[in-house]
């Protein structure tokens, strides 16, 4: 099936599209600042330049697109009946890069979180989207580390250790 638009009105569609400040990005973003969280965004010196970045949680957050990023199982995500090939390869070179990118930040110490396009679309998802995300950010529990086995396992690197005056 041959493109519906000319060259340049496709060049003028693609060129519009915002790789940063998008709608789901500013949801997020006013969201986590509503409820005291302080960030820094599209930090350049971190892998993949995440679009949210809370140094305090050592957490990182990308807000994802379900078409650009190949979101599976979703309804937006379709692959255009047009130059398929083309869209088939460019999705799964994005789906490859945002793998390469999680390891690296979590090499240096960094937590992930993927924000799906999806799960921001109507106010009940939204809502409910939202508050897990926070939970995650602002939770203590250790990270785990898989055993060859399969099983988790907890790790901490010190004691927890109560603060305030000692009773010495």
């Amino acid at each position: 099936m041959a493109d519906t638009m000319t060259p340049e009105q496709r060049s003028r569609c693609m060129a519009a599209i915002k790789g940063k400040d998008t709608k789901p990005e500013l949801i997020v973003r006013k969201y986590l600042f509503s409820r005291g969280l302080r960030f820094r965004v599209q930090v350049r010196n971190l892998p993949g330049k995440p679009d949210i970045v809370l140094p305090k949680y050592r957490t990182v957050i990308f807000v994802d697109g379900c078409f650009w990023h190949g979101h599976e199982d979703c309804r937006y995500y379709r692959l255009p009946k047009s130059n398929v090939r083309f869209w088939q390869e460019k999705i799964s070179r994005n789906i490859e890069r945002d793998r390469r990118t999680e390891a690296e930040l979590t090499a240096l110490g960094w937590r992930v979180i993927r924000v799906w396009e999806c799960g921001l679309k109507t106010m009940a998802q939204r809502d409910d989207t939202l508050e897990r995300l926070y939970r995650k950010i602002v939770s203590i529990e250790p990270p785990t580390v898989q055993t060859p086995e399969g099983g988790d396992i907890s790790t901490a690197a010190e004691p927890s250790v109560k603060y305030g005056k000692s009773e010495d």
